[in-house]
């Protein structure tokens, strides 16, 4: 991500910089499929959960876009690239309502309008804690959960964003190079989500019911809308294609995310004895968030590496929560930590000094230098996003209970929350179909049995 600030009528003059319609218009489409990587997230982690809890899952991507949405627009977007205050936070009271911002103000040195940078950043916010919901699947209050992502984007995302990101932020300052959110994005969701784990617990049942995915079909059309979206998430992330790194990064993203959808099925082959389709959309994903800090900093060749490593380690880490008894429900840790980890160290090896800047990894001849940037970025984002996410999860949990009430926990929280199932099979024959009571103004919600699945295959 190019960091700026504002640019005044003078300063335009001076630079003799003027709106393009051809970077403002692919950044608008950019942010169009940025947008639908949400609901892709929705639809992939909706088929990985029992089919008693999918339009829960659903609605805790969905919920994201009303509130991040909304506090964007009030402060969200001031934090974040907002006049930096000492390298940690931003402010500026004109972006409060997003008021007082000219509809052909450019944002910093590029030729896109500020307005079209703030939606195109919204996106990003968006998603960011809609990806911690994953690990929390089947047992969180919905309430608890809107709170928590209110608080979470505010107090964690904000300022981390405005560290990587924005002009002056410290991160920024520092040369950490993160093109498109491997800091900000994954580190920080997968981090949060170990935080909240040691709040919320185990299901009911870990290690002894099985928990199969109820819908792979649905889990292949989200990763096909993840991968879809990507390109807008790290090509758009240049603001413009003036020079090229725009393409660059597209290129890498699709190289990246096909390398690591190998890695990941060639790992299960050998150490499963299988090539599962849940296998090859999550080693899709590993790709993608793999490849986001590292986009605009390699070569095709270097995406092939970043990606082909990153699917061997995000695979061999979804085993990871058995062997240490955290209960990560669809591995946001195995997958987005991990794979945030190693593309942003992976910068640090495999940056060519050709692309976003001339930054030179160790095996470009850069040395150590920028190997140890990356460090700092990956270890204070991590820890951060960690210690806030728990105090948070913990505030919330004695406020209001973070967790639902074992009867609704076994019963279903699509019931006990929405009042809905997902599928209603009363008119598919063969039986009787149990019903409750619907709740007041809520229509009748039937019992659907899970569905058969497949479930990945992990180190026990």
């Amino acid at each position: 991500m190019a960091p700026g600030s504002m640019t005044t009528a003078a300063d335009l003059a001076a630079q003799r910089i003027s709106l393009s319609p051809a970077n403002t218009g692919f950044l608008l489409i950019c942010s169009a499929l940025v947008m639908i990587m949400t609901p892709g997230l929705a639809f992939f982690y909706g088929g990985m959960v029992r089919v008693k809890s999918v339009l829960n899952m659903l609605m805790m991507s969905f919920i994201s876009l009303g509130i991040v949405t909304t506090l964007w627009v009030l402060y969200g977007f001031g934090l974040a690239f907002g006049t930096d205050h000492g390298g940690f936070i931003g402010w500026q009271g004109r972006f409060a309502g997003l008021s007082g911002i000219g509809l052909t103000e450019l944002w910093g040195s590029s030729t896109v309008p500020v307005y079209v940078f703030a939606v195109f950043q919204l996106m990003f916010a968006v998603i960011t804690p809609a990806l911690i919901s994953g690990a929390l699947a089947d047992r969180v209050k919905f309430t608890a959960w809107a709170l928590f992502v209110a608080l979470w984007v505010t107090l964690v995302y904000f300022p981390v964003a405005h560290w990587v990101w924005a002009a002056g932020g410290w991160l920024s300052g520092l040369g950490v190079i993160d093109f498109a959110g491997g800091t900000a994005v994954h580190i920080n969701a997968g981090a949060a989500a170990i935080g909240v784990l040691l709040v919320v617990g185990r299901r009911i049942g870990f290690t002894k019911d099985p928990m199969r995915p109820h819908s792979l079909p649905l889990v292949m059309l989200g990763a096909g809308l993840l991968w879809f979206g990507w390109f807008g998430f790290n090509a758009g992330s240049w603001l413009g294609n003036d020079d090229g790194v725009g393409a660059v990064a597209f290129v890498n993203t699709q190289v990246a995310t096909a390398a690591a959808m190998l890695g990941w099925l060639a790992y299960e082959r050998i150490r499963h004895g299988s090539f599962t389709t849940l296998g090859a959309a999550s080693g899709a994903v590993a790709g993608l968030v793999a490849i986001t800090p590292a986009c605009g900093a390699v070569s095709p060749l270097g995406a092939l590496a970043t990606g082909v490593i990153a699917g061997v380690l995000c695979a061999a880490a979804v085993g990871l929560k058995y062997r240490f008894g955290y209960d990560d429900s669809l591995d946001v840790i195995g997958v987005h930590l991990v794979g945030g980890i190693a593309g942003s160290l992976l910068v640090g090896l495999f940056a060519t000094g050709g692309v976003q800047s001339d930054a030179r990894g160790l095996f470009y001849g850069g040395g150590f230098a920028q190997l140890g940037k990356q460090t700092v970025g990956v270890v204070c984002v991590l820890l951060y996003s960690l210690a806030v996410s728990f105090v948070l999860a913990k505030a919330i949990d004695l406020l209001l209970g973070f967790r639902v009430g074992e009867d609704e926990e076994v019963t279903g929280v699509d019931l006990s929350a929405h009042a809905e199932t997902a599928y209603d099979f009363t008119g598919a024959g063969g039986g009787t179909v149990a019903r409750t009571a619907p709740a007041p103004g809520a229509a009748t919600a039937s019992h659907a049995a899970t569905a058969p699945g497949t479930t990945r295959k992990v180190d026990a």
